[in-house]
């Protein structure tokens, strides 16, 4: 099972990078899949620790996901990198092994750490539609801009019907971005 999440991680000099993810929790362990293109891999190959930031705020996945954008955080207590401070909880982890074979690549880290700062409210169908939103954008290069905003417009009616002023600020932001991509890129 996929749990979406976001991931902190630093790159050797420290600067510290969030990208939604989804990952795979067994146990102690965390299973991470980043493309071989993304920051994330290459901080997870250079640092080899990182976090998971359990949220509800769908606005954090969106922001994080398609542009340069530092969310508010702190140290985390056990690895060098940062926990989201808007995070529900959160999993420090040190990576133990690796697959680097294919576009995706195979970080397991045992979990060191764990903190807690309040419940998770879950998602309500307009949450869910901006993480699946979220996914689309970050998939542009892939699908191109008329199907991905093909698909936001099958989204849309549970914005509609659900979300809140939050949710409704973060589908947008996205539907923005699909607006202005350049299938040429």
């Amino acid at each position: 099972m996929s749990l979406e999440t976001i991931v902190s991680t630093l790159d050797r000099d420290g600067r510290p990078n969030f990208a939604p993810m989804g990952i795979a929790l067994e146990g102690d362990h965390v299973l991470l899949r980043p493309f071989s293109t993304a920051l994330t891999w290459r901080n997870l190959q250079e640092v080899e620790e990182g976090v998971v930031n359990f949220t509800d705020n769908v606005a954090l996945f969106a922001r994080c996901a398609v542009g340069p954008f530092l969310p508010s955080h702190h140290d985390a207590r056990k690895v060098r990198a940062k926990v989201l401070d808007d995070a529900c909880f959160w999993k420090e982890f040190v990576v133990e092994s690796k697959d680097l074979d294919g576009e995706r690549g195979r970080f397991s880290g045992r979990v060191v750490s764990e903190g807690r700062r309040r419940d998770f409210v879950g998602f309500n169908r307009a949450r869910h539609a901006v993480i699946e939103a979220t996914i689309l954008a970050t998939r542009l290069h892939l699908l191109g801009r008329d199907r991905v905003l093909e698909e936001m417009a099958r989204l849309r009616p549970l914005v509609d019907k659900t979300a809140g002023p939050a949710e409704r600020e973060a589908f947008e932001f996205l539907t923005e971005h699909a607006r202005r991509w350049n299938d040429a890129h």
